[in-house]
């Protein structure tokens, strides 16, 4: 055999091998992957990751806002019907005169589709914390539960944190809380607010807890509504005995009692049923979607000015998203 068909025979060797490799992968499925076709599947399920991602995204941020437009909507919704609370309550108030205008009471009222539950009472039903004289800041004490030694002692403190004094004067009461490391004195002046007993050195926190619910800084009288005041108020009034308490309660609970028989029959200087000008709101409202709320807001009737009352303090006392109906 010559050297050029040597060759020949050798090139129809390698391409018989190349033919037969190519089959192979044609069978194997290499093909598709030679020709592009595979790396184009590849990209276009990528894309539709992408895509799927992006769109479960867009959907999760659609719902979270729609959430929380939701949300808004019912607290502004809340919000107007509790303002709508308000201004029933006080037109009511100020439609009447000071002599017929009613110390406590209590109305309901549908506002578009949502409602409103009012109960309203005058601040004259509380003990003033910047009126009061000691002996019913003490005899409140003593209903409480505080005993006849402590009851004193503490009321002393309340009257001596209200109380005045001269400038550079060496007044006890600040030497007391200079010696019990309080990084603060009394304020001698009125409070502000009645949780400033939280700050009156040298009453227990548990009897500041039992006290609070049943004084005010807002009625500016030294005396206690007995038709409206709770039965530890007007037991705390001076002179007032267990018999004397269960006919109060017993009379001012029957109609046909005139109520100024109270004040004679309790036998205090504390006691009277008059109102202050000062209300205590407590306003319950149900929005559309059944989502409650409900606040304590005290207001101080004016006689005069543009405006018919002022608030004077607003504590929410619940919100919630569905509840018992009202």
């Amino acid at each position: 055999m010559s050297g050029a068909a040597h060759d020949r025979g050798a090139d129809r060797a390698v391409l018989g091998q190349d033919r037969g490799f190519a089959a192979f992968g044609r069978d194997r499925g290499f093909a598709a992957f030679g020709d592009g076709r595979g790396f184009i599947v590849v990209v276009v399920l990528w894309m539709l990751a992408a895509l799927a991602a992006l769109a479960l995204i867009y959907l999760t941020y659609v719902t979270n806002t729609a959430v929380t437009v939701a949300v808004n909507t019912d607290r502004l919704q809340a919000d107007a019907l509790m303002n709508a609370g308000l201004e029933l309550a006080a037109y009511r108030l100020t439609a009447q005169d000071e002599a017929t205008r009613p110390t406590s009471g209590t109305f309901n009222a549908r506002v578009g589709a949502g409602r409103v539950a009012v109960t309203f009472r005058s601040e004259a039903a509380r003990i003033d914390l910047n009126m009061a004289p000691k002996a019913i800041l003490a005899g409140l004490m003593t209903t409480l539960g505080v005993s006849a030694m402590d009851a004193p002692v503490y009321a002393d403190r309340i009257m001596a944190w209200r109380s005045s004094t001269e400038a550079g004067q060496d007044n006890p009461e600040d030497s007391y809380y200079r010696t019990l490391g309080a990084p603060y004195l009394p304020r001698h002046a009125p409070f502000p607010h009645s949780d400033e007993l939280w700050l009156v050195r040298g009453i227990p926190p548990a009897v500041v807890e039992r006290v609070l619910p049943f004084v005010t800084v807002f009625s500016n009288m030294r005396t206690v509504n007995l038709v409206d005041a709770a039965p530890q108020v007007v037991a705390a009034l001076p002179g007032m005995t267990p018999e004397t308490l269960q006919q109060v309660l017993r009379d001012r609970a029957d109609p046909n009692v005139n109520p100024q028989s109270l004040v004679g029959l309790a036998g205090s200087a504390s006691a009277t049923i008059e109102g202050s000008k000062a209300y205590r709101l407590t306003v319950a409202v149900e929005a559309p979607s059944h989502r409650q709320s409900s606040a304590e807001i005290v207001i101080l009737l004016l006689e005069s000015g543009d405006e018919p009352y002022r608030v004077l303090s607003w504590h929410n006392a619940f919100d919630g998203s569905a509840g018992k109906p009202l």
